[in-house]
C-alpha cells in the first residue's frame, strides 16, 4: 500500500492483528463488508469463526475471554445483529469477562434518520458496557481500540462496544504504530499486614473466591496462601474451578442450590474473606448470607473494581486490587497458627464430601449418578459447559472441577449459554476434552451453534436433558401456584435424531446403566456428537421433587 495509506477496515484488522487477538467470532453483515474483505489478507494469522446467530457468536467470545483473560472478539451487523448480540455482552458485565464487540454502522450520511437498522448505540449498551463508543474517522482506529482493550481487561473486566460506520471503513488514513496493550490492576499494597491480623484472631474463618480476572497463576497461589493458613475454601457461583475441589481445604460452593450446611457456616463464621465475587444475589443467597449493609462476620473484601467495594456491603476491610496482584503477595504471607479452627475446617470438608454422593431420584435415570460417572472417567483438565436451568444443579453440585477454566457458566444466569461457550473451548484448547449440558429449553436457545461445531469439526459431547419442560420456572410455579401450570410445558424434537440432521453423532439415553457406553461411543465418534439424556419430570431438583414442592405450597395455602 503507497505510503502505508489504508482503508478504515484494513487498520481495524491490523490492530486486532497487533494487540494479539487471533479468533474472531462474527455473523456477516454488509454493515463490516469491509473487515471482513481485511481478515481475509490476514487469514493465517487470525482465525475467522461464521456462526448461525449473533447471541451465539457474542457468547463465544464472551467464553474466549474466560478461558484466555484476553479480550473476546466479535462481529455483528447493525441493528437485529446488535440486539441479538446484546446478550452476550450482558453476560460479560455480570460475569466481569473482556469482550470487545463491534458493530456495524448505518453511514454517516444518512445518520439519524432512522435509516435502515440504525440504532443508538451508546443509549441501548450504556448500562451494560464499560464503554460505548463509534469511530467516525478511520484515522482514529489505532487510538480507540488500544482504548477499548485497555478498558475490557483493566481493573474489574468487561464489555466494550464499538460502533463502525460503513463508510467510515471503507474510507483511507495512513496507518500509524501502537504498541499492544497492557493489562493494568491496582496491587493491595500494606492491606495484607491488616488481613493477617485478623486471621491471627479468627476462630472461624472462610475464603470465598468469584469473580473475573483470575489466571492459572493466581489461582496456584491463593492455593498456597490457603494450604499456609489451612483455611477452609469455597467458591462463588459457578467459579468452582478457581480452586481444586479434590483438594482437602476445599467445602464446596456458594451458589444456587447451596448445601445448607455450607450456608449455615458462611452465617457462623467470625471472618469471610472474599476474594473477588462481588458478592451479587446468587452468591448471598439473596443477600441473606450477609447481613445489609453491614455484615455480622468479620468481612474483607477484595475486588479488582474499586467501585464495587462498599456498593452493597460495608466491609471491615476493603482491598482494591486485582487477583494475580492480590494472590501473589498473600502466598507470601507468614502462616498463622491455624490450629484454632482446624476442627471448624475437618468438619467442613466432610460436609462437602457427603453432599456429593447422590440420592436415588424418580425415574430410570439418575442424572446425579451420571454426573459422578464423568466425575470419574473425564480427564483432569476437561472442560465443562452449561447454560442455565434447573439440570445445571447436579452439574455443579456433584462434578469436582479440577483447575483453572475447566468451567465454563454463566453468572448472567443466561440460558443458552453452554452449546456457544463449549464450541469456544474446543477452538481455544483443541486437544482437550469438552463437554457440555443443556437443558432442553436451554440447548434450543443456540442450538444451532451445532452446524457450527460441524463446520469446524470440533468434537465436543452435547448432553442434553430433557424433561419436556421449562424445569426451573416450573419448580418456581409450583411454589407460588401449585397446579395451575401453564406456560411451562414443551413439545421437543428427538434431539438425537436433530444431531444426525447437523451431520453430528446422536443417540438417546434413557436409563443411568446404558450412560457409559453411550458416552464413550460418542467421544470415539470423532465428529461432534449428542447424548439426549430423558429425565423424569418428577426430578426437579437433586434435593426435591415436583410432587413434594407442590404439597407443601398447598399446605400453605
Amino acid at each position: 500500500m503507497a505510503n502505508d495509506i489504508r482503508t478504515g477496515g484494513q487498520l481495524l484488522v491490523e490492530q486486532l492483528r497487533v494487540h494479539g487477538s487471533d479468533l474472531v467470532f462474527c455473523v456477516p453483515g454488509e454493515s463490516y463488508l469491509a473487515v471482513l474483505d481485511a481478515l481475509f489478507d490476514l487469514r493465517r494469522v487470525i482465525r475467522l469463526v461464521v456462526c448461525r446467530q449473533e447471541g451465539g457468536a457474542a457468547n463465544m467470545a464472551e467464553a474466549y475471554g474466560k478461558l484466555t483473560g484476553r479480550p473476546g472478539i466479535c462481529f455483528v451487523t447493525r441493528g437485529p445483529g446488535a440486539t441479538n448480540a446484546s446478550i452476550g455482552v450482558h453476560t460479560a458485565f455480570q460475569d466481569s469477562t473482556p469482550l470487545i464487540l463491534f458493530i456495524g454502522q448505518v453511514g454517516s450520511d444518512v445518520v439519524e434518520r432512522e435509516a435502515f437498522q440504525e440504532m443508538d448505540y451508546r443509549r441501548m449498551f450504556g448500562p451494560m458496557a464499560k464503554w460505548v463508543a463509534q469511530i467516525d474517522r478511520a484515522d482514529r482506529i489505532p487510538e480507540l481500540l488500544s482504548h477499548a482493550y485497555h478498558v475490557a481487561v483493566a481493573g474489574r473486566p468487561g464489555p466494550v462496544v464499538l460502533a463502525l460506520p460503513e463508510d467510515m471503513l471503507a474510507s483511507s488514513a495512513a496507518a500509524v504504530t501502537v504498541p499492544a496493550y497492557r493489562r493494568v490492576q491496582a496491587h493491595p499494597g500494606s492491606a495484607l499486614a491488616e488481613l493477617q491480623q485478623l486471621l491471627a484472631k479468627a476462630q472461624r474463618p472462610l475464603v470465598i473466591l468469584g469473580g473475573g480476572g483470575w489466571s492459572a497463576a493466581a489461582c496456584r497461589d491463593i492455593q498456597r496462601f490457603a494450604e499456609n493458613h489451612r483455611l477452609p475454601v469455597a467458591c462463588a457461583f459457578r467459579r468452582q474451578d478457581l480452586f481444586d475441589n479434590r483438594h482437602d481445604l476445599y467445602v464446596g460452593d456458594v451458589g444456587i442450590g447451596i448445601n445448607p450446611k455450607l450456608a449455615e457456616r458462611v452465617r457462623n463464621a467470625d471472618l469471610v474473606l472474599a476474594v473477588g465475587p462481588r458478592l451479587g444475589e446468587m452468591t448471598t443467597g439473596g443477600y441473606t448470607l450477609f447481613a445489609v449493609p453491614v455484615p455480622q462476620q468479620t468481612l474483607v473484601h477484595v475486588h479488582a473494581g474499586a467501585e464495587e467495594l462498599g456498593r452493597v456491603y460495608a466491609a471491615h476491610l476493603m482491598i482494591n486490587s486485582g487477583m494475580a496482584e492480590f494472590a501473589a503477595e498473600a502466598a507470601r504471607l507468614s502462616a498463622v497458627d491455624a490450629r484454632a479452627w482446624q476442627g471448624w475446617r475437618e468438619q467442613a470438608r466432610t460436609d462437602y464430601l457427603a453432599n456429593i454422593t447422590p440420592s436415588p431420584t424418580p425415574g430410570t435415570l439418575n442424572l446425579g449418578t451420571v454426573v459422578v460417572w464423568l466425575r470419574e472417567h473425564l480427564p483432569a483438565d476437561a472442560i465443562v459447559a452449561n447454560g442455565a436451568g434447573n439440570y445445571s444443579a447436579w452439574v455443579h453440585r456433584f462434578y469436582q472441577y479440577r483447575g483453572f477454566r475447566t468451567q465454563l457458566a454463566p453468572t448472567s444466569g443466561a440460558m443458552g449459554y453452554g452449546v456457544p461457550a463449549a464450541i469456544a473451548a474446543q477452538l481455544v484448547h483443541p486437544g482437550r476434552t469438552v463437554v457440555c449440558f443443556s437443558g432442553d429449553g436451554c440447548f434450543l436457545m443456540n442450538g444451532q451453534e451445532l452446524a457450527t461445531a460441524v463446520q469446524y469439526r470440533l468434537d465436543v459431547v452435547f448432553i442434553v436433558v430433557n424433561n419436556g419442560m421449562y424445569g426451573t420456572i416450573r419448580m418456581h410455579q409450583e411454589r407460588q401456584y401449585p397446579g395451575r401450570v401453564y406456560g411451562t410445558d414443551l413439545t421437543n424434537p428427538d434431539f438425537a435424531a436433530l444431531a444426525r440432521a447437523y451431520g453430528a453423532y446422536g443417540e438417546l439415553v434413557e436409563r443411568t446403566e446404558d450412560f457409559p457406553a453411550a458416552f464413550e461411543r460418542a467421544r470415539a465418534s470423532g465428529t461432534p456428537a449428542l447424548l439426549e439424556l430423558r429425565i423424569d419430570p418428577e426430578a426437579t431438583t437433586p434435593r426435591t421433587t415436583l410432587s413434594t414442592i407442590r404439597e407443601a405450597a398447598l399446605k400453605r395455602t
